[in-house]
């Protein structure tokens, strides 16, 4: 079985998220720094060292669904990721990701320089999974929805 890539881009930093190999859970995995750490070498290697089939990008639309600045700038993240891996990329909504993630973050105690340091890689987290139960709910998964 293969995983899934998670990436939240921001300005600076780039949150990852990996799923398990079933595709089924998403978990916080690291924090690319754009301004130090080559983007696509970056993925290109996470990639092959987790056997990655999928890359899921999060794509900051307005309210009324509309993407600005932001979401081509997540889609450029998108872009240069497929082109250095050679894996398909999918978008799925980040609205409120950094905002859920900072709540949990905040729910779980965490202190305010921690937080920073990972909250990124949380949203990632909370964006891949949130594709994973969709794509689940919708019959792309194993399981269905009242099979928990």
């Amino acid at each position: 079985m293969t995983r899934i890539l998670g990436l939240d881009p921001g300005e600076r930093r780039i949150g990852v998220a990996l799923s398990d190999p079933t595709g089924t859970i998403a978990s916080p995995h690291a924090v690319i720094d754009r301004r130090s750490t080559d983007v696509a070498d970056t993925v290109r290697a996470m990639c092959i060292e987790y056997d990655v089939h999928l890359i899921i990008v999060g794509l900051p639309t307005s309210l009324s669904g509309g993407e600005g600045p932001s979401a081509e700038a997540a889609r450029e993240v998108g872009r240069i990721a497929a082109e250095a891996s050679g894996v398909p990329v999918e978008f799925q909504d980040e609205r409120f990701t950094t905002v859920t993630a900072e709540a949990a973050l905040l729910e779980g105690g965490v202190r305010r320089a921690k937080r920073r340091d990972v909250r990124d890689k949380v949203a990632a987290a909370v964006i891949l999974q949130s594709y994973l139960d969709r794509k689940e709910y919708q019959g792309d998964g194993t399981r269905e929805p009242d099979d928990r």
